[in-house]
């Protein structure tokens, strides 16, 4: 079992930035992709970014590319997501995974494990 916990949201104007961080506890996530996703209200949540367990591997959501920057410290058992140029449309609850295999995906299903979230709203 792996714990996991974001923090880093909250309120900021267009055109800021956030770093989320997701902390993991329980085993180490060394092995793991990983990945960021989003709920907007009354949208269904989606992809925003996955790395593998190296690092070496990174996807980002189309939307996000340019903008966001995934990244992982594995002897500090975290991953973050660097959100830079925020827009309105950026504003959701955002989720850290692990992932059942060491590879980055897009793909919710391949996600075992999820934090409870945290807020990030984007004023205009």
């Amino acid at each position: 079992q792996v714990q996991l916990v974001e923090s880093g949201g909250g309120l900021v104007q267009a055109g800021g930035s956030l770093r989320l961080s997701c902390a993991a506890s329980g085993r180490t996530i060394g092995n793991d992709g990983m990945g960021w996703f989003r709920q907007a209200p009354g949208k269904e949540r989606e992809f925003v970014a996955a790395i593998s367990w190296s690092g070496v591997t990174i996807d980002y959501a189309d939307s996000v590319k340019g903008r966001f920057t995934i990244s992982r410290d594995n002897t500090e058992n975290t991953v973050y997501l660097q959100m830079n140029s925020l827009k309105p449309e950026d504003t959701a609850v955002y989720y850290c995974a692990a992932a059942r295999s060491a590879y980055s995906s897009d793909y919710m299903g391949s996600y075992d494990y999820w934090g409870q979230g945290t807020q990030v709203t984007v004023s205009s």
